[in-house]
C-alpha cells in the first residue's frame, strides 16, 4: 500500500530509458556502420565517459566555465571533471597520451554516450549517443574527402537509398573570410564569432528569418525563452546572409560563388581552393552526387578549422507540429587541426565524423528501413512450472534447450498456469513446455505452439470447442523435446 513515504519512480528531465525492441534495432544499425569503418581500416577505441575538464578546455559547447554545457564535478584533489559531451575531445587527448605509440595517421571509430548539461526539449536529451570516425595526423584534405565518402557509405548500409540522403561540405576558412569581412577576425572577437556560427548552425531549424534575429539583437522562440544574438549591424548580418545562400546548381558554381564573396581575403581564398579540392576528388570516385559544396554547413563548435560537413537526410516528415518538414541533418564533423596539438609540442591535423545516432534511428524507422525488419525476432521458449516443488526438473529441460542453441527460459515467479500462458504471451513465446507430474512419469512433455494456437483461435468459436480441440499442441519425448521444438520454431522463422 503506497504511503506518503513512497519515492516517486521517475527519470531525469532530459534522460530516457531505452526498452529491449530499441536496443536490439540500435545494435543493429550501428553493426552496419561499424562494418563500413572497418571496411575503410578504421579500429575500434574505446575512452572513459568522464575527463579532465581542462583536456576539454575552452571547447565547451555553450560556456567557457565548468558545469555551464557539461556536467562536472570537483575532485578530492580540487581538479574539475566532466562528463564527455562528445567523443572527439576524448580522442584529441588519447592520440596525443599515446602519440609515439599509434600509428600516423591513425585512423579509429568510437561508439558511446556523450552528456550536456543543456535545457532538454522535444527530441534534445541531456544523454545520447554518438558513433565517430576520425582520421588523425593527415594534413591532406583527402583525408576529408574520404570522411565524406564513408559517411555516404554508411548511409546506405544502414538502409536510406540514394537520393534520400546528401552530404554536404564547407570550410570554416571561408567562414574566416566572412567574419574578416564583417570586422570579427581576431582572439577579441572569438566568443562573438561562435555566437555567430551557432546562429548559422540553426538555419535548417529557424530559417532565414530567425538566423537574422540570432545574428541581431536575439531571438524569441515559440516556448518564451529569450536566446541572445550577436549583436551584428545590419549590414554585416546581410554579408551572413548572403554567404549562407551562395549555394548554386553546381559544385563549381558554388565554389565560383563563394571565391566571389570571401576571395579576398587571405583565409577565405585558402578555404575556397580547398573545397575545389574536395569537389575533384570526390566525383573522381563516384561520388559526385552524394556529396556536395553547401555553404550552409557550419558546425557549431568553435575547434573546427578546415573543412565541416553534415548528413542530411532529404526526405520529409511531420514534425510535432504536424507540419511536414525535411528530416534534416544526422551528423556531422570536419577537420580540428589544434585540438590535438594541445596537448603535443608539433602539429597533429585531425578530421572526423559524428553520427547522432538517436536521430538517425528515429530516420531509419520514418522510411521503414529493412534493417529494423532484421530485429523483430521471437521470444523465448518459455518452459511453465506445473509443481513448485520439483524446479529443479524445469530447470534442467530449459538446460536441454539451451544446451541446443535454443533461446528458452523457465517461469520463475509464483503464478498458476493460467498467469504464465499469459506471460508468455507477454514474451511473444513461440511455443511453451508443458510437463506436470503425469507427464514426468511417463517421460514425455506438452508442446504448445502459441504462433499455430492463435491462429486457430480465430475459427473456434466457444471455450468449450477450444479445450476439447487443443489447437496447436503436440506431445512428445523428453528425448524428442529439441526436435519437436526446432521443428516448430522452423515453421515461424
Amino acid at each position: 500500500m503506497a504511503t506518503d513515504r513512497t519515492l516517486k519512480a521517475r527519470s531525469p528531465r532530459g534522460f530516457v530509458d531505452r526498452a529491449a525492441a530499441d536496443v536490439r534495432a540500435t545494435e543493429a544499425m550501428l553493426a552496419k556502420i561499424r562494418a563500413v569503418y572497418e571496411l575503410y581500416g578504421f579500429e575500434a577505441v574505446e575512452t572513459p565517459l568522464v575527463e579532465y575538464t581542462d583536456a576539454l578546455g575552452k571547447f565547451l559547447p555553450d560556456q567557457d566555465r565548468p558545469n555551464e554545457g557539461v556536467f562536472s564535478v570537483q575532485d578530492d584533489d580540487e581538479q574539475w571533471l566532466s562528463l564527455r559531451y562528445d567523443l572527439t575531445a576524448p580522442l584529441a587527448r588519447y592520440a596525443a597520451e599515446n602519440w609515439t605509440q599509434i600509428p600516423k595517421p591513425y585512423r579509429s571509430y568510437r561508439c558511446g554516450w556523450v552528456f550536456r548539461n543543456e535545457k532538454p526539449g522535444p527530441g534534445r536529451f541531456r544523454q545520447f549517443m554518438q558513433f565517430d570516425a576520425d582520421t588523425v595526423g593527415a594534413a591532406s584534405v583527402a583525408a576529408d574527402a574520404e570522411i565524406c565518402m564513408m559517411m555516404a557509405d554508411a548511409m546506405e548500409a544502414v538502409g536510406l537509398a540514394r537520393g534520400q540522403y546528401v552530404v554536404k561540405v564547407n570550410n570554416r576558412k571561408v567562414l574566416d573570410g566572412v567574419m574578416e569581412a564583417i570586422g570579427l577576425s581576431g582572439e577579441d572577437f572569438a566568443m562573438k564569432r561562435l555566437t555567430v556560427l551557432r546562429a548559422i548552425d540553426k538555419l535548417d531549424k529557424i530559417g532565414p528569418d530567425g538566423v537574422r534575429d540570432l545574428l541581431g539583437a536575439g531571438r524569441l522562440d515559440p516556448s518564451g525563452d529569450f536566446t541572445p544574438g550577436a549583436g551584428l549591424e545590419a549590414a554585416a548580418i546581410d554579408v551572413v546572409l548572403a554567404f549562407t545562400a551562395a549555394r548554386r546548381d553546381s559544385g563549381e558554381a558554388t565554389i565560383a560563388e563563394l571565391g566571389r564573396l570571401v576571395g579576398a581575403t587571405v583565409k577565405g581564398a585558402e578555404g575556397v581552393t580547398e573545397l575545389g579540392e574536395i569537389s575533384t576528388l570526390v566525383a573522381a570516385a563516384g561520388y559526385g552526387d552524394r556529396v556536395t559544396i553547401d555553404p550552409s554547413v557550419v558546425r557549431g563548435l568553435e575547434y573546427y578549422t578546415g573543412p565541416v560537413y553534415e548528413a542530411e537526410l532529404t526526405f520529409e516528415v511531420p514534425n510535432d507540429k504536424g507540419e511536414i518538414v525535411r528530416f534534416g541533418s544526422v551528423g556531422g564533423g570536419g577537420r580540428y587541426d589544434g585540438l590535438v596539438s594541445r596537448f603535443l609540442n608539433e602539429a597533429a591535423p585531425a578530421t572526423g565524423f559524428s553520427i547522432g545516432v538517436s536521430r538517425l534511428m528515429s530516420a531509419l524507422k520514418a522510411v521503414k528501413s529493412p534493417i529494423l525488419d532484421e530485429v523483430d525476432v521471437a521470444g523465448p521458449v518459455v518452459v511453465l512450472v506445473m509443481d513448485k516443488d520439483r524446479v529443479g526438473d524445469y530447470l534442467a529441460l530449459t538446460k536441454t534447450l539451451r544446451d541446443a542453441g535454443i533461446r528458452a527460459e523457465c517461469y520463475l515467479g509464483s503464478s498458476g498456469m493460467k498467469a504464465q500462458m499469459k506471460y508468455a504471451d507477454r514474451r511473444k513465446a513461440p511455443c511453451v513446455i508443458i510437463q506436470g507430474s503425469n507427464e514426468r512419469e511417463a517421460g514425455i512433455v506438452q508442446i504448445k505452439d502459441l504462433v499455430a494456437g492463435a491462429e486457430a483461435a480465430k475459427s473456434i468459436d466457444s471455450n468449450a470447442e477450444w479445450k476439447a480441440a487443443r489447437p496447436a499442441q503436440v506431445e512428445a519425448k523428453v528425448t524428442d523435446l529439441v526436435e519437436t521444438v526446432r521443428d516448430i520454431l522452423a515453421r515461424h522463422a
